[in-house]
């Protein structure tokens, strides 16, 4: 987005089809996870697989993957739905900006066509996120063995990844790399390894992309830019008044180089991050050890408040 925003006439087409860039990248990930690790790209993040509903006895192992059927299934559950609910959800948009600025005639049969089908889509999309909330009460209170419909449509389910699975996985990763006969069988594992070189750097690189898309996004947010604005629209703070008057407060000298606690040039200056006076070191520390505030502003200090200061000279 930031760079179609950039260079509408470069980078303006890669961002009208990334939607279907990726889904076509992550059709790729995910089918290689389900194949080499029996779960998603997630799923594997959280040391979870999956493992068919029907079956009983002992799991088989993360690598031996998931039968065709139910491969084929939680595919097209967890690429085509997502991508097919979010183009809906586009074309819900659409129609209704339409059906505001009325560009169909009144009369017409597909303006009262799509008239219904805007009526009757919210009530549709409460009964999916409602189908979703019921099946996660269900699941919490133990009265179900999936927590998202989308599992249960694909005849799985998830557990937990085993010391036997862990071992199987490494295994699997060492047994290709030792696998040197026939020119065909090398050509497979570099394609093996590739595929895994790539899986890595997009698991590796997930948190880190997410967030500075976050802050790319955040950064060049209208939102953001009115309120860097409205920041530095504000006046200059005045500095820090004498908010103490007792008798025993300290007043500050005439002189910039003289301390105003014994009042003499100052030796080894030491300023307060929490004012921005300026003292001796051994005056200041004595004080703010005593009182804990500070003698000019009597705003609230301690110790590691103390910043000590170098001439240019030293």
């Amino acid at each position: 987005q930031v760079l179609a925003e950039a260079n509408p006439g470069r980078y303006g087409s890669l961002w009208r089809w990334f939607d279907e860039a990726y889904v076509l990248l992550d059709l790729l990930l995910q089918h290689h996870y389900l194949g080499s690790c029996s779960a998603s790209f997630a799923e594997n993040f959280y040391s979870l697989k999956r493992v068919p509903t029907a079956q009983r006895g002992p799991h088989a192992p993360a690598t031996a993957g998931l039968p065709r059927r139910n491969h084929c299934k939680s595919l097209v559950l967890l690429v085509l739905v997502p991508y097919l609910k979010g183009k809906l959800e586009k074309l819900v948009s659409s129609l209704r900006e339409e059906d505001e600025y009325s560009i169909h005639p009144p009369s017409s049969s597909w303006k009262r066509f799509y008239r219904a089908f805007l009526a009757a889509y919210p009530f549709v999309n409460m009964a999916w996120e409602g189908w979703f909330l019921i099946q996660q009460l269900c699941y919490i209170l133990g009265k179900a063995q999936h927590h998202s419909p989308l599992l249960r449509l694909a005849g799985v389910r998830l557990v937990r990844l085993t010391a036997e699975d862990i071992q199987a996985l490494e295994k699997k990763v060492g047994a290709t790399s030792s696998q040197t006969p026939g020119i065909k069988t090398q050509v497979q594992s570099a394609v093996r390894k590739a595929l895994g070189g790539i899986a890595f750097s997009l698991s590796t690189g997930l948190s880190v992309s997410v967030f500075f898309l976050q802050f790319l996004d955040w950064w060049y947010s209208s939102e953001n830019q009115e309120t860097i604005k409205s920041l530095t629209a504000l006046p200059t703070p005045p500095p820090p008044v004498h908010l103490d008057h007792e008798a025993g407060s300290a007043l500050l000298p005439k002189l910039k180089t003289v301390c105003p606690l014994c009042r003499k040039i100052r030796v080894n200056a030491t300023a307060l991050s929490t004012s921005g006076f300026v003292f001796c070191y051994r005056c200041v520390y004595s004080y703010v050890k005593t009182h804990q505030r500070c003698p000019i502003s009597g705003y609230a200090t301690e110790l590691q408040h103390l910043v000590k200061l170098y001439s240019p000279e030293s």
